[in-house]
């Protein structure tokens, strides 16, 4: 079993950045893959972006490749998500996903855990 807390989600304006973290308790963590996945108002959740389990591989959906960079810590127990260049599209609550498999995913069906989400609201 795996818990997960996300936090740093705020408003912020077109352009500015945004730090979100998730904190996971229970055992293991350093074996999943995690992702970070997004929704917004009357819309489905979407892949953001997934690291594998030792951080060596990452993925990203391609309308926040280049602007977000997600990284882990396994000694922590945290996983990370810095979003730079933000514009309102990116306004969702974004939620953090663990997979009980050492590779990443982009597809939800892959996710084992969730978090409650956090919001972020960027203001144009």
């Amino acid at each position: 079993q795996v818990q997960l807390v996300e936090s740093g989600g705020g408003l912020v304006q077109a352009g500015g950045s945004l730090r979100l973290s998730c904190a996971a308790s229970g055992r293991a963590f350093s074996t999943y893959a995690m992702g970070w996945f997004r929704q917004a108002p009357g819309k489905e959740r979407e892949f953001v972006a997934t690291i594998s389990w030792r951080g060596d591989n990452t993925y990203y959906a391609d309308s926040v490749k280049g602007r977000f960079t997600i990284s882990r810590d396994n000694a922590k127990n945290t996983v990370d998500l810095q979003m730079n260049s933000l514009t309102p599209e990116d306004t969702a609550v974004y939620y953090c996903a663990a997979h009980a498999y050492y590779w990443p995913s982009r597809h939800l069906r892959d996710y084992d855990y969730w978090g409650q989400g956090t919001q972020v609201t960027v203001s144009s």
